[in-house]
């Protein structure tokens, strides 16, 4: 058996800060090989995002493949914070619910599912909170070159905002940010005749793109919104007309566009304004609609703690956009109130608590 506190200290003590490793992934397959998962590890990019540490573990042989998905890097953090403390009901640490909590309570909860059918499997990362370019990106061309793909998957992001199993995730926004550049020609503001101010041009652009109808939302999902995030002149003279202007916007967008047809449609208003765009497409969005594996998360945590959790597609991104591709995937763990702060918190009866979830989770969903 595994102890998910004791576990959870342990992850908490690697100071994995994107994209570092740490030890945290040694830590994890000393312990899933304890309880019989064959673990494999792979390096992957190159500075300055990597290079990434990734692991994939599995136990059992065919279908149903049930994959648990999750990350060991974390945001930064002061050195006393990778110093895991228990005061009280609470363990301290930077991690703790973000999400080394969730995977161990899951390490935990498989230990107590020695006798299932079909496979189990982890996917862990150690590139989650940075630039996501050479983690769970990375571990399923590792998988689809080796013929695995799984047929439900969890995300052990920490989902929870009031008490533990309030809330599921069943689908995220997609989020592609743009950056916009009008080139003008200086010259001095007493004379205009021989100069190019670029500014009327970009703010221009940037009440047309405002102006967008992009959709009222949907049965699962708010409207979609665009957000100008920054404007940018760089003039430090008043007698100077400039020679660049440029902004950047985000869209989070649901399910009824592509990032690209949005990237297409802010495109044209730029370039007919004489301007250029250059645009990355983070993350599409996913539904996972309510159905069996929707189902078992929301039946266990009824069994578990006794109450309905809500189904939401609210917040930012997870890297189960990216698992999304391959099988339907829900999002479920810890109260989420100290994620990314200085405190970061974590019950240690909440940790036993999503222990008994996961573990109910398995059981009907594999024994």
């Amino acid at each position: 058996m595994l102890d998910p506190v004791t576990l959870t200290a342990d992850l908490i003590a690697c100071p994995s800060v994107t994209p570092r490793d740490a030890g945290a992934l040694d830590i994890l397959t000393i312990a899933l090989e304890s309880i019989g998962f064959a673990v494999e590890t792979f390096w992957a990019g190159e500075a300055p995002d990597g290079p990434v540490r990734n692991l994939f573990a599995t136990r059992g042989t065919g279908a149903p493949h049930f994959a648990f998905a999750g990350h060991t890097d974390v945001v930064p953090a002061s050195p006393e914070a990778f110093v895991p403390t228990i005061n009280g009901a609470l363990l301290h640490g930077r991690g703790a619910v973000d999400m080394k909590g969730a995977i161990a309570a899951f390490a935990a909860a498989a230990a107590r599912t020695p006798d299932h059918r079909g496979t189990i499997s982890l996917i862990i990362t150690g590139d989650e909170e940075g630039p996501a370019t050479h983690g769970t990106v990375a571990l399923i061309d590792w998988m689809a070159a080796r013929g695995i793909r799984p047929d439900l998957c969890l995300v052990g992001e920490p989902t929870s905002e009031r008490q533990l199993g309030d809330t599921i995730k069943i689908g995220r926004r997609g989020s592609v940010n743009m950056w916009i550049d009008v080139a003008g020609t200086q010259g001095h503001v007493a004379y205009p005749h021989l100069a190019d101010n670029p500014i009327p041009r970009l703010t221009a652009i940037l009440t047309a793109v405002q102006a967008l109808a992009l959709d009222d939302g949907t049965d699962w999902f708010q409207p979609s919104n665009l957000e100008v995030t920054d404007i940018t002149v760089g003039n430090p003279a008043s007698n100077v007309i400039p020679a660049h202007a440029s902004a950047r916007l985000n869209i989070r967008f649901n399910d009824l566009h592509r990032g690209d047809a949005l990237v297409a449609r802010v495109t044209d208003i730029v370039t007919a304004h004489g301007g250029t765009l250059t645009a990355k497409v983070s993350g599409e969005a996913f539904l996972t609609e309510p159905g069996p594996l929707v189902d078992s998360v929301a039946a266990a945590i009824r069994t578990v703690v006794g109450i309905d959790p809500v189904l939401s597609t609210g917040g930012g991104t997870s890297d189960a956009r990216f698992l999304s591709r391959l099988c339907p995937v829900v999002e479920f763990g810890l109260l989420n109130a100290t994620m990314h702060k200085q405190d970061e918190a974590v019950a240690t009866a909440g940790l036993h608590a999503l222990t008994d979830i996961y573990a109910e989770i398995l059981r009907t969903t594999l024994v």
